[in-house]
């Protein structure tokens, strides 16, 4: 079943590349400035994170293409349904139990909480829609927040969680332990060299072929981070990630546009168990900047941080599927 999801999550952005973007209003964002980084979530993107620049970088490198796309919450629970029938798009056929923040494969999610709760700290609740069907929100809710971390005016902290609201018995099933993305992060097209961070100012070349399928990772340190040709970069330290983490560019052409088709994708990978009525929440960072810059914030949020873990409260028993 581990394979199958992974397959699924590596899918994902190669048919979202072909598929109509949904029409939506907007754009509503709302950002944080400190005069070194910019962060910004959007109502009409589903309170996802759609904004990110820097002193150094002043436009977007963030992705929106599609609802697929964005910084943002993406979780996989249940078994994979054939639901046809019911309008669910033949591209994702079968497929599970899968609320995404941005939204389905013809819709965008709805934003139900949507503050700037001070100068540093944005704060939003999403009600997902179910990625496979064009416009059917999931059972459940979606909480994030935005900050800077303290004392490191480059980093971003961000908390997600979601809570399950899902029917016991439902036809999905009962939990199954398989990788969730934590989180889905696609950027635009020009950082397209990636490194594993290994600590101490040293880092390790991570080469893919434009996908999917992604290219596969394993970062000790459990950072990956991203340049383009300028040296301009972004990592995504996920102390919480388990394993091997998906990365690689999407699509050939060379694009700094955030509405543009190719992209580049980077997901810290973690095996949890999501029943019909789990909440999980974990934590991640963004670090922006040069590499000595982003070495340095790494090294100082490792030591910090590197025995957090994500937190699963009411899992169910796993399915003897």
């Amino acid at each position: 079943m581990q394979n199958v999801t992974t397959f699924c999550i590596a899918l994902m952005v190669a048919t979202a590349a072909i598929a109509a973007t949904p029409e939506k209003d907007g754009p509503d964002l709302l950002v944080i400035d400190n005069g070194a980084v910019k962060v910004g979530i959007d109502r009409t993107m589903g309170a996802a994170i759609t904004w990110l620049s820097w002193k150094d970088y002043p436009q977007n490198a963030v992705n929106l293409h599609d609802p697929g796309r964005l910084v943002q919450q993406s979780y996989y629970a249940g078994r994979p349904r054939d639901r046809t029938d019911e309008g669910q798009s033949e591209d994702w056929s079968p497929w599970r139990w899968n609320p995404i923040q941005g939204g389905g494969v013809g819709s965008w999610a709805r934003v139900t909480c949507f503050e700037k709760l001070d100068p540093t700290t944005l704060s939003s609740e999403t009600i997902p829609k179910l990625w496979d069907m064009p416009s059917e929100e999931a059972a459940a809710v979606l909480i994030q927040a935005t900050s800077f971390e303290p004392g490191m005016p480059h980093v971003l902290v961000v908390r997600n969680q979601i809570i399950c609201r899902r029917n016991d018995g439902d036809p999905w099933g009962p939990a199954i332990r398989i990788p969730q993305e934590v989180p889905a992060c696609y950027f635009t097209r020009g950082f397209d060299s990636f490194e594993s961070y290994l600590g101490g100012g040293r880092w390790r070349r991570e080469n893919a072929s434009p996908g999917p399928p992604w290219g596969k990772a394993r970062p000790p340190k459990k950072a990956v981070a991203c340049f383009n040709k300028k040296g301009h970069g972004v990592a995504v330290f996920s102390p919480g990630s388990d394993g091997t983490w998906n990365f690689g560019p999407h699509g050939q052409a060379l694009s700094d546009g955030p509405q543009d088709g190719p992209c580049v994708h980077v997901a810290p990978i973690s095996r949890v168990l999501l029943g019909p009525k789990s909440t999980y929440a974990y934590r991640y960072w963004l670090v922006v900047g040069r590499k000595p810059q982003i070495a340095a914030a790494l090294d100082d949020l490792e030591s910090k941080y590197a025995e957090e873990r994500g937190v699963v409260a009411n899992p169910h028993p796993i399915s003897p599927n």
